[in-house]
This record gives structure tokens, C-alpha cells and sequence, in this order.
């Protein structure tokens, strides 16, 4: 039976050329058995751990004061005294304080789109959670490098690089926190 195979396998080669041999290693899809499952490759899933903290503070004061004036003597006739006196003051005293303050903490798992050529890791996801017709999303996209991703394939939020995060929502919650149009339009009319 051996020499059958063999005496097959001859002939192929003979008939139709080399015989081509392919290895079972392929360094794209390598996966050792010893190492992490971090996320390396496009498809691979990505936890993001959102934890920010926003805080910005503004505040200017203005005082402004000028004073000004001109003065003159024409001199007198018939014991009168004619004189021009001009006198102007400006006062100006502006104040203004912005203050805002904006947290979000979520987690999101995201998708690996792109492998750049410094093998770094495009990222990008989205999640919707819909409670008793109130629909809130969370979107995420950014550069990750893979030192920053641990052993459970989670990253900070802080670590991404490029990062657009938005959360919005929506739903009878969302509009009645929003002024009216004719609201809008009294404080656009100034009133």
C-alpha cells in the first residue's frame, strides 16, 4: 500500500510539476497558546472603561474709569466772567464666571477597525440602552496602543488618543428638559 502512494505521488509529480507545500503558520492569524488574548487585530473586541471627569472654571473682572476735561477762560466783560468748562466721565464695571462640570463613567466594548502601520489599534463602537421608552447612546472611537490594553482586553479611557466620545439622549425625559420655541424665542427677542 506504501509503495502504491508512493508510486502515486510520483506520478503526480511528474504529470504536473513541483509539488507546492504550504505551512500551517500564518504570522496574521498566529495565536500562541502561552500568551495573552489581547485584542491585536482588526475584528478583535476591545472593552473601554469611560471614566471622565470634566471640569472647567472661568471667571474676569473688568473696571474701567476715564475722566476727562477741558477748560477754558475767555476772560470778563463788564465784571461778568465768560469761561467754557467741558467735562467728561466714562465708567465701565464688567464681571462675567463660567463655570461647567461634566462626568461620564460607562463601559463600552468596541471593535479593532484598523491596525496602523505603527501597530496601534483604530477603535470604534456604539451602545444603545432603551429603559421605559428613554433611549440613551453611547459612542466611542480612538487610537489605542496595545502596551496600554491589560490582560482582559480593557483600556482606559484615558489612554485613547484622538478620542471622540458623545453620549446622548433621547426620549419624553430628554424633551421636557428642553425649553420650548417660543421660550427660545422670548430670550432670543430679549424679553
Amino acid at each position: 500500500m506504501r509503495k502504491y502512494s508512493l508510486f502515486l505521488l510520483c506520478a503526480y509529480v511528474l504529470t504536473n510539476g513541483a509539488v507546492h507545500s504550504q505551512s500551517l503558520y500564518s504570522e496574521s492569524t498566529f495565536r500562541s497558546l502561552v500568551a495573552d488574548r489581547r485584542a491585536i487585530h482588526p475584528g478583535d473586541l476591545l472593552t473601554v472603561q469611560i471614566l471622565e471627569n470634566a471640569v472647567a472654571s472661568s471667571s474676569a473682572d473688568t473696571e474701567l474709569q476715564r475722566k476727562n476735561g477741558i477748560g477754558g477762560d475767555a476772560g470778563s466783560i463788564g465784571g461778568r466772567r465768560y469761561g467754557v468748562d467741558i467735562h467728561a466721565k466714562n465708567d465701565f464695571d464688567g464681571q462675567g464666571r463660567t463655570q461647567r462640570t461634566g462626568r461620564l463613567v460607562a463601559q463600552i466594548t468596541v471593535v479593532v477597525n484598523t491596525v496602523t502601520t505603527s501597530g496601534d489599534l483604530l477603535v470604534a463602537g456604539r451602545q444603545m440602552l432603551e429603559i421605559n421608552d428613554e433611549k440613551q447612546e453611547i459612542y466611542l472611537e480612538g487610537r489605542v496602543r496595545p502596551q496600554d490594553v491589560n490582560e482582559n482586553n480593557v483600556v482606559l479611557s484615558s489612554r485613547l488618543a484622538d478620542a471622540k466620545i458623545s453620549y446622548k439622549g433621547d426620549g419624553e425625559m430628554a424633551d421636557r428638559q428642553r425649553p420650548s420655541w417660543w421660550s427660545k424665542l422670548l430670550t432670543w427677542l430679549g424679553l
